[in-house]
């Protein structure tokens, strides 16, 4: 029986989920598949199209909601993202280095723009995302083999940071 594209995407996140983005080689996508890596060529022409399409799974419900102030919805997309990468191990890696990249179909920024008004207060705020979650899912990791002891203040300075970049937006 052959893979779809969507079974593809979904075998490379459920490998990205258990061994991380370092170990998430074509080779391993294939294996887990139960095919050789050359059929996953059939559907992607590269990893990074491959990350592409993952990165657009991982955000794919992350939609600003139409009703709300402008804080409130921004704010909202924020959380919505950030809770979206850490629903899968290294899930910020993958959207984030998309987004540098400008890969994949996500509307995600240019949505925040639509909702701030800004595109350079969007981007600053999507930075911030990011990185801050690319850290919670490093410690958090860290954490759960034992290397460091568990921070129960991640998701309380997450949002003290947002309320700093958004303050700073709306001077």
């Amino acid at each position: 029986m052959s893979n779809s594209l969507d079974d593809v995407v979904s075998g490379a996140l459920a490998v990205l989920d258990t061994h991380g983005l370092e170990f998430c080689s074509m080779r391993r996508v294939a294996s887990a598949l139960g095919v050789q890596p050359s059929a996953l060529y059939h559907h992607v022409p590269n990893k990074q199209t491959l990350l592409a399409l993952m990165a657009d799974r991982i955000v794919a419900d992350v939609r600003p909601t139409e009703d709300g102030e402008r804080d409130a919805r921004a704010l909202a997309v924020c959380h919505g993202l950030r809770d979206a990468m850490l629903s899968i191990r290294d899930g910020a890696d993958v959207v984030a280095t998309a987004s540098a990249f400008r890969l994949g179909a996500s509307s995600i920024e240019s949505d925040l723009a639509d909702v701030l008004g800004d595109r350079d207060g969007a981007r600053t705020l999507l930075l911030y995302v990011f990185g801050h979650t690319q850290a919670t899912q490093d410690h958090r990791l860290a954490s759960a083999v034992g290397v460091l002891e568990a921070d129960p203040d991640l998701d309380a300075s997450f949002d003290r940071g947002l309320a700093i970049v958004m303050r700073g937006l709306a001077e």
